[in-house]
């Protein structure tokens, strides 16, 4: 049944979804990757929609910006609608040296500065880690398409305009890069008992100031996407 943030009704949504940050890249998805596609959710604008890629049932909704916010969409998905599988496809600030502009890299873990896991009442820390059938599937792809990719830490961060300045901190410990979403991803994913992969796009370097712009990142980061659809199940 619709809930509060997505109008879909049972059966409306594919098994595998693809969540980028910015709806409008849903829409871009939909647009030039899809066929028969149909438009399952226009509510607060987190345009959702469900197609068919190379013959297989996918959809592709935006999750909007920050872990309160994939982790409402993501929570849903699995538990209110079916859902199995997510692959967030977003972009992400560069924090190791050898982690370069339009680099693809794959989240096998998502350190955080979020609270989000204080609501499983754990007796320690919780580490958040992606689906490893779903991860090797991506890394197979990447290698197909001869695509510069990296697998390693990511820093889910809840602060986008950083006071403190820790990306240096994050960079000695070995992270790849800093994003907003994938830790809740996939603490959703471990609690559901469902798949889910973080796929990202590097669109800026925060110690360089080298960057893309908004356009771009909405409608050029076309390997990321294509592999997420390839990986689909």
């Amino acid at each position: 049944m619709p809930t509060p943030h997505n109008a879909a009704q049972m059966g409306d949504i594919a098994k595998t979804v693809l969540m980028p940050g910015d709806p409008l890249r849903a829409k871009y998805i939909a647009e030039h990757y899809l066929t028969d596609v149909t438009c399952y959710n226009t509510v607060r604008n987190m345009l959702g929609f469900t197609g068919y890629y190379k013959g297989k049932r996918v959809s592709v909704q935006g999750s909007g910006m920050g872990i309160p916010s994939i982790g409402i969409y993501s929570h849903e998905l699995y538990t209110l609608y079916g859902v199995e599988n997510i692959i967030r496809i977003g972009s992400a600030g560069a924090i190791a040296e050898d982690v370069h502009i339009r680099d693809i890299v794959i989240g096998m873990g998502a350190c955080t500065n979020s609270n989000y896991a204080m609501q499983y009442r754990l007796p320690g820390t919780f580490a958040p880690i992606a689906s490893y059938g779903l991860l090797e599937k991506a890394v197979n792809a990447a290698k197909a398409a001869g695509v510069s990719y990296k697998v390693g830490n990511v820093f889910s961060s809840d602060t986008f305009y950083d006071d403190a300045g820790s990306l240096g901190d994050w960079r000695k410990m070995g992270v790849l890069a800093v994003e907003m979403e994938s830790a809740a991803l996939y603490m959703n994913a471990a609690r559901t008992g469902k798949n889910a992969l973080c796929l990202l796009t590097i669109s800026d370097n925060p110690f360089t100031g080298e960057e893309t712009t908004a356009e771009e990142r909405q409608n050029s980061f076309t390997q990321m996407m294509e592999i997420a659809l390839e990986i689909a199940e």
